[in-house]
């Protein structure tokens, strides 16, 4: 099966650079990044930062200068290459990258386009720009495991990272209606169907947000459902299958 042809944009106004590496490894796990592209004025000190990433990642800086105050002009170039990039059929999903509510209804063109659009903001990234994507992935949750602080020894105690978000009764509601609507008659439910299920109800479902690294260790933390692995017969392959206890 061939991977997806994906289209890196990114917001460089609105998103910071430190986790650069991190945000494409995570890129590539949907597909391959075939065009990336960053967007911002250069002349601008604020953006300095992301100078010494660029080409170490392959990433094409786009000048667009600011001619006005108060209006990121990055974002109309961006939504414009977007477009073109669309009309040329050379990708088969995009990547927005910004925490930015202006990329909304470029978000809902690409995907009435058959597009594949995967979101990546910050957690303020505001809900209708995230409504708007198939999946959207926090960059906070991308900082685990990164050594962003260039002062920590060796010897230092390496701490947990806290999650962005709590599993609390409106998750454990959302998992478990999703259960129920995906059930055969005796009430089991795929693990691996319910995965995609929760994406479309919310794009933003991400068992990292919640401190855990896989949908199942989520699930078992709630102690809210009976859980089944059965075996294929091949490879010790086993499916999962959950219910409401």
């Amino acid at each position: 099966m061939l991977e997806d042809k994906l289209a890196v944009l990114i917001d460089a106004d609105n998103v910071p650079y430190a986790n650069i590496k991190e945000m494409l490894e995570e890129i590539s796990k949907n597909g391959t990044p075939t065009i990336k592209r960053i967007y911002a004025d250069w002349t601008k000190q604020t953006v300095s930062g992301w100078k010494d990433v660029l080409l170490k990642n392959a990433i094409t800086p786009i000048q667009q200068y600011s001619y006005t105050t108060g209006k990121n002009s990055s974002d109309s170039a961006l939504i414009i290459d977007a477009m073109d990039i669309l009309y040329a059929d050379k990708v088969n999903g995009f990547c927005i990258v910004s925490s930015d509510s202006d990329f909304t209804r470029l978000a809902t063109r690409l995907r009435e386009a058959g597009m594949k659009v995967i979101g990546f903001g910050e957690k303020k990234t505001p809900q209708p720009f995230i409504a708007a994507c198939d999946k959207f992935i926090y960059l906070e949750i991308l900082k685990a495991g990164s050594s962003i602080n260039n002062n920590v020894t060796k010897s230092t105690t390496k701490q947990k990272e806290e999650p962005i978000s709590k599993v609390d009764a409106e998750i454990i509601t959302l998992i478990t209606e999703s259960v129920n609507d995906l059930a055969d008659d005796n009430g089991w439910t795929s693990l691996a169907n319910l995965g995609s299920f929760l994406l479309k109800k919310k794009a933003d479902f991400d068992p990292r947000n919640y401190g855990f690294p896989k949908l199942l260790p989520l699930i078992e933390n709630t102690k809210a459902f009976e859980i089944d692995a059965r075996d294929t017969g091949l490879n010790n392959i086993r499916h999962i299958y959950i219910r409401q206890k």
